[in-house]
């Protein structure tokens, strides 16, 4: 017996398709087989699972467990979970291994498959192997038990354990948690810190019916937006489907994305690290970079997406990491994976520890402007040609450019990035200047290179 996976559904961070489509419980089945199989070679035999809470998560779960214990592998069920409370189990319960079922973000009608391995991320290549193991039905045989455990307490335990400011933290907070998995966790968690605490869509329902949970598009806050202003709160946070990403908006209302949420939890970090690394993705601002060395820090650039980023917080033991997506990873009194309800409590912990508000603390960063994260579609079989083709124009025109992750390019005023997505057929941009002519000049500059090799983008864009 053997099960052949949909091609596009195996991404290089996780497994991710549209249910009924191309994801069923066939492929959970095959999930659970391959990923048992994986664990014994390994030496393991122990493997904890969790889930979202869209309205597939159940019947994949039930497949997914069916072949894990069908593989020889002990399953732990710790049921209704944030994909990091998923991550926090692996590393303290003794297990081999983890699954958490989520959709994270993307559409109501997708789900899939976030896998660790040793407590590390299992990705790139480990997924390769995996669809390999199940092609050849080279899989191994058993009958593994599984157990239901709660860890939802000790969990939220945990996360307190980076509150530290005795007596402090009378914030006056919102929170969105849009009907995603975080909700019964984030419930605890306020009923613990101090201050006074206003909490929106906290019941996980796959239906989203407030808005989708992704704090990286505008538009999803404007929940909490309403609420901040209605309240006149000091600040609001978000999180996404599955709880590993944070948005964040101050008492004016104003966003601050995923890369200056990082900035800021960057200056007491390097108060008690002093000189300590710390890493942001190649769509992070200049002004990151810069606020991580004025602070004495080493600030590195690093690939976008979760797995790479915490591969290099292992190579270069950084203690603090972040996207400008809202994912942000502490190695620092955490064990190095993207918790977005451990980095609420710490950015809470650094705007007490500042003294100043959160938008004082936005006023005081230097100002520029920037276009979100732009997708231009582009055939798979061409996007990473396209982005090849820039880099080869940029190296005869004698232009000097950071190849991390696609192509990056300081100018005079600004800088800007060309990468191939990771996620869909498409090219990503996304440029930064000091003012918006010079943003302009820097997208028409991009636009030469793009027409170059064939590809046009749509006119007309947002900036922040």
């Amino acid at each position: 017996m053997s099960h052949r996976f949909d091609p596009t559904v195996l991404r290089e961070y996780d497994i991710r398709g549209v249910v009924g489509d191309m994801l069923g419980a066939a492929d959970a089945h095959a999930v659970g087989r391959s990923f048992a199989t994986c664990i014994r070679h390994a030496g393991g035999h122990r493997v904890v699972v969790g889930r979202d809470g869209r309205l597939s998560s159940p019947m994949l779960e039930a497949a997914l467990v069916e072949g894990l214990a069908a593989g020889g592998v002990d399953v732990v069920r710790i049921g209704l979970c944030p994909s990091p409370m998923l991550y926090y189990a692996e590393a303290m319960l003794g297990v081999d291994g983890g699954i958490v079922v989520t959709g994270s973000h993307n559409p109501v009608d997708h789900n899939g498959f976030k896998l660790v391995m040793g407590h590390r991320p299992f990705w790139g290549d480990d997924i390769t192997d995996l669809a390999g193991i199940a092609a050849a039905g080279d899989w191994a045989d058993g009958a593994g038990t599984v157990t239901d455990i709660d860890v939802l307490g000790d969990y939220v335990a945990r996360l307190m354990a980076g509150w530290d400011i005795a007596g402090g933290g009378g914030l006056r907070i919102g929170w969105d948690c849009g009907n995603g998995a975080a909700g019964p966790a984030v419930e605890r968690l306020t009923a613990l810190l101090p201050g006074e605490h206003h909490l929106l869509h906290v019941e996980p329902d796959g239906r989203f019916p407030h808005h989708h949970p992704d704090p990286g598009d505008e538009a999803n806050l404007a929940d909490l937006r309403a609420l901040v202003a209605a309240k006149r709160l000091d600040l609001g946070l978000a999180f996404d489907g599955d709880g590993d990403r944070i948005g964040a908006i101050d008492g004016q209302g104003r966003i601050l994305w995923g890369d200056r949420i990082l900035a800021i939890l960057a200056e007491p970090l390097l108060r008690e690290l002093p000189g300590a690394t710390i890493i942001a993705d190649v769509k992070a601002s200049q002004t990151v970079f810069d606020r991580i060395a004025a602070l004495g820090g080493e600030p590195c650039i690093a690939r976008t997406g979760h797995s790479p980023i915490k591969a290099k917080m292992v190579e270069t033991g950084a203690p603090l990491a972040g996207e400008l997506s809202g994912h942000i990873f502490f190695a620092q009194d955490w064990y190095g994976f993207d918790d977005a309800l451990y980095a609420a409590v710490r950015l809470i912990r650094a705007v007490c520890l500042s003294g100043r508000s959160l938008a004082e603390l936005r006023d005081a960063m230097p100002a520029c402007v920037s276009t979100p994260d732009l997708r231009i579609p582009v055939p798979e079989d061409r996007k990473l040609a396209v982005v090849a083709e820039v880099a080869a124009r940029l190296d005869a025109a004698g232009v000097t450019a950071d190849t991390t992750d696609g192509v990056r390019v300081t100018a005079a005023d600004g800088w800007w990035l060309v990468r191939s997505s990771n996620t869909e057929a498409a090219v990503t941009i996304r440029a930064e200047a000091t003012d918006a002519e010079g943003l302009a000049r820097i997208l028409a500059t991009i636009d030469t290179h793009l027409a170059a090799c064939g590809v046009v983008r749509a006119p007309g864009i947002s900036i922040f």
